[in-house]
C-alpha cells in the first residue's frame, strides 16, 4: 500500500543551516498494517509524513501508494489518497461551521461542487450512527459549531472525518501531544476501533514509547533520518519500554536515549 524507496530529502542546500532530514530513507507498508512511528526530535519523523503527503518533494528515491507513483504530485492531488490528523486539534476542522457541515466536507472532498450540495436526510442519518459509535455524545449535536467542542471531541471528529471516505493510507502526526492523558488514552482507543473497523494501513508518529509500542502490528524509530529498528509479529507485541531503549542504544550505536524517547 506504500512504498518509500531511497529517498532523501534536504533542507536548506548549500548552506551553513544544510540539514539532511532523510537519508535514503526505505519502507515498505502492505494493506491493513498499523505502524507506529518513533524518534527523538529531529530524527525524521514528520518530515517522512510530510513527503508522504506531498508538502515537501525528495531531492532523490519515490514514493508509491497503491502502485501508483505520487512522487512528484503535489500535497491536494494525493489528498484523494490520504487521510491526515495534526498533532493541533484546531486544524483539520472548520471551527465555524457544524458538525454535520464538517463531516459533509470531508465526504465530498474531490468531487465538483455545484449549487445542490445540502445535506440529506440519508446522510444526517449516516452521520449520526457515526457519532454514536464514538460514545462522545456528539450525534447529539449536530449542528453545534465544532469551535466549541473540548481538544478530545475534535481530535476524534477529525479523526472521523480523515477516514470517512476510506483512504488508501492514513497519517497520525502525533494526534494525541496536545491533550490531557485521560483524553488522549481515549482518542487512542477511538483511533484504534476506526483503523480495524475500516482495516486502514495507518502510520502513526508519537513521541510516547507505551503507546508505540501498545499500538498497531508493527513499530519503526527513526534516528538521523534513518530507520534503525524495525520490530513486527512476535516480537513487537514481547517488547518492552527497557528492550526498545537497548535497541535504540545498539542500533544507533549512542548510549544518550533522547529525552523524547522515555516519555510514558
Amino acid at each position: 500500500m506504500l512504498r518509500i524507496q531511497d529517498v532523501t530529502k534536504i533542507f536548506n542546500i548549500g548552506t551553513v543551516n544544510e540539514n539532511k532530514a532523510l537519508d535514503n530513507l526505505s519502507l515498505t507498508l502492505n494493506d491493513g498494517d498499523f505502524v507506529t512511528v518513533i524518534g527523538g526530535n529531529g530524527s525524521g519523523k514528520s518530515t517522512m509524513l510530510n513527503i508522504i503527503a506531498g508538502v515537501y518533494f525528495p531531492e532523490a528515491g519515490h514514493i508509491m501508494i497503491d502502485d501508483k507513483n505520487v512522487t512528484g504530485l503535489p500535497e491536494y492531488k494525493r489528498a484523494s489518497l490520504i487521510g491526515r490528523v495534526f498533532q493541533d486539534p484546531m486544524m483539520g476542522t472548520a471551527a465555524d461551521m457544524g458538525i454535520e457541515e464538517n463531516l459533509a466536507l470531508a465526504l465530498r472532498r474531490g468531487r465538483s461542487r455545484g449549487l445542490k450540495w445540502g445535506i440529506t436526510k440519508r446522510e444526517r442519518r449516516q452521520y449520526y450512527e457515526l457519532l454514536r459509535e464514538l460514545d462522545l455524545g456528539l450525534e447529539k449535536r449536530l449542528t453545534s459549531k465544532v469551535g466549541l467542542l473540548s481538544g478530545g471531541q475534535r481530535q476524534s471528529l477529525t479523526l472521523l472525518m480523515a477516514t470517512l471516505k476510506e483512504p488508501k493510507l492514513l497519517l497520525l502526526d502525533e494526534h494525541t501531544a496536545a491533550l490531557d492523558p485521560k483524553t488522549a488514552a481515549r482518542v487512542l482507543e477511538i483511533t484504534e476501533k476506526i483503523v480495524n473497523d475500516f482495516g486502514l494501513t495507518t502510520l502513526m508518529v508519537t513521541h510516547n514509547m507505551k503507546d508505540a509500542i501498545a499500538m498497531g502490528n508493527r513499530l519503526i524509530m527513526l534516528y538521523k533520518g534513518r530507520i534503525i529498528v524495525d520490530v513486527k509479529g512476535e516480537d513487537k507485541k514481547n517488547l518492552t519500554v527497557e528492550k526498545l531503549l537497548k535497541m535504540f542504544s545498539d542500533a544507533s550505536g549512542s548510549d544518550e536515549a533522547d529525552d523524547k524517547l522515555l516519555l510514558s
